[in-house]
């Protein structure tokens, strides 16, 4: 992390000068930043990183723009990380309503968006809300890259784990082995 900031922020620089402070490139160079402060635990200095890439986006390239899901996505996670889920639910809902308008309801990114809020709700404990997500997310995920694919095996984890959380070990242990 130590090596990685000086040469995220000299990213930065770059991108502002070269490119002037609203476009796109800066708002990935500001995600990148922030994701290394999120990884660290540094969230007071990651969020205002991912509002202003979140703003640049949204400016520059349009509300419903895959790249503004992103943007939204990792804000979310932010909150969520932080156990602000009234803050991350509504950003997790629009990234996902971003992802199935451009790239279809059947994408892997949009079961990462429906993985990622079927993750809020069950750390509140609210698994029914949780389950279809999980169920939706691993469909997606199968069809898409096969059934092999470590995203699959994620998806099973999850709503294993959620299983798990609700006392429901029948169902929960042959999600894990398949899972494994």
């Amino acid at each position: 992390y130590a090596q990685a900031e000086p040469l995220y922020k000299r990213s930065l620089a770059i991108r502002e000068k070269a490119l002037g402070p609203d476009h796109p490139d800066v708002a990935q160079s500001l995600n990148n930043l922030a994701l290394l402060y999120r990884a660290q635990g540094q969230y007071a200095q990651a969020e205002p990183l991912y509002k202003r890439s979140l703003a640049i986006r949204e400016k520059a390239l349009g509300p419903d723009h895959p790249d503004v899901a992103q943007s939204l996505n990792n804000l979310a996670a932010l909150y969520k990380t932080q156990g602000q889920y009234a803050q991350a639910e509504p950003l997790y809902k629009r990234s996902l309503a971003i992802w199935e308008k451009a790239l279809g309801p059947d994408h892997p990114d949009v079961a990462t968006s429906l993985n990622n809020l079927a993750e809020l709700y069950r750390a509140q404990g609210q698994y029914a809300q949780a389950e279809p997500l999980y169920k939706r997310s691993l469909a997606i995920w199968e069809k898409a890259l096969g059934p092999d694919h470590p995203d699959v095996a994620t998806a099973l984890n999850n709503l294993a784990d959620s299983y798990r959380a609700q006392g429901q070990y029948a169902q929960a242990e042959p999600l894990y082995k398949r899972s494994l």
